[in-house]
């Protein structure tokens, strides 16, 4: 998965979630303070834009991510690429399956 160099306006991103300031920077490690210059046109660190994108954008909670899970990922991609696009694709469907 390739780096966003551009992410959307996070004022944008913040607004379409309905959630304020506070609540929208916390998620990510960032101070309310420090998004609302982000907002204001500051630019973000990669890191920053990386975790934005990972948190807002693809809804992934951080929170339930363990180093464990990526061992296995790698280890599918390099060992089991087919079982691997198999699980993906698996994955996807039954999560627009919950989505409907």
């Amino acid at each position: 998965m390739k780096l966003f160099s551009k992410i959307p306006d996070p004022r944008e991103i913040r607004r379409k979630l309905g959630m304020n300031q506070q609540e929208f920077w916390t998620q990510i490690g960032v101070t309310q303070s420090g998004g609302s210059r982000y907002e204001s046109g500051r630019e973000m660190p990669k890191p920053v834009r990386e975790l934005l994108r990972l948190v807002h954008i693809e809804q992934i909670d951080l929170t339930r991510v363990k180093r464990e899970d990526f061992e296995v990922i790698d280890y599918l991609k390099q060992h089991q690429p087919d079982l691997y696009k198999s699980l993906r694709k698996s994955a996807r469907d039954a999560q627009k399956e919950s989505e409907h």
